[in-house]
């Protein structure tokens, strides 16, 4: 079973950046997407950024020029970089990558930013 872990969350004060990794437990084969949701306390889990295969990314319009999302293949690994980033961006971010037949959840990992 392919496991995805993420890593590089934290307590960042508003206008800082992080960079969170997403690290797949082995090569994943026949991947369509891969990105990156997050879900802020009580609030419904959302779609942040995608990478549709081969290198083809889309950000919520909420991220987009702030966030980018890309990847390392020899590391099995997807990288999402926050910059400018703001309260409203705190919550649990979770990696999500989908294949042809299924697709995979990470752990998540917290980011808080705050003012």
């Amino acid at each position: 079973q392919v496991q995805l872990v993420e890593s590089g969350g934290g307590l960042v004060q508003a206008g800082g950046s992080l960079r969170l990794s997403c690290a797949a437990s082995e090569t994943i084969s026949r991947v369509n997407s891969m990105g990156w949701y997050r879900q802020a306390p009580g609030q419904q889990r959302e779609w942040v950024a995608r990478i549709i295969t081969p290198v083809f990314t889309i950000y919520a319009d909420s991220v987009r020029g702030r966030f980018t999302i890309s990847r390392d293949n020899a590391k099995n690994t997807m990288y999402l970089q926050m910059n400018s980033l703001k309260p409203e961006d705190t919550g649990v971010y979770y990696c999500r990558v989908t294949t042809d037949l299924q697709g995979y959840w990470g752990q998540g990992t917290q980011v808080t930013v705050s003012s």
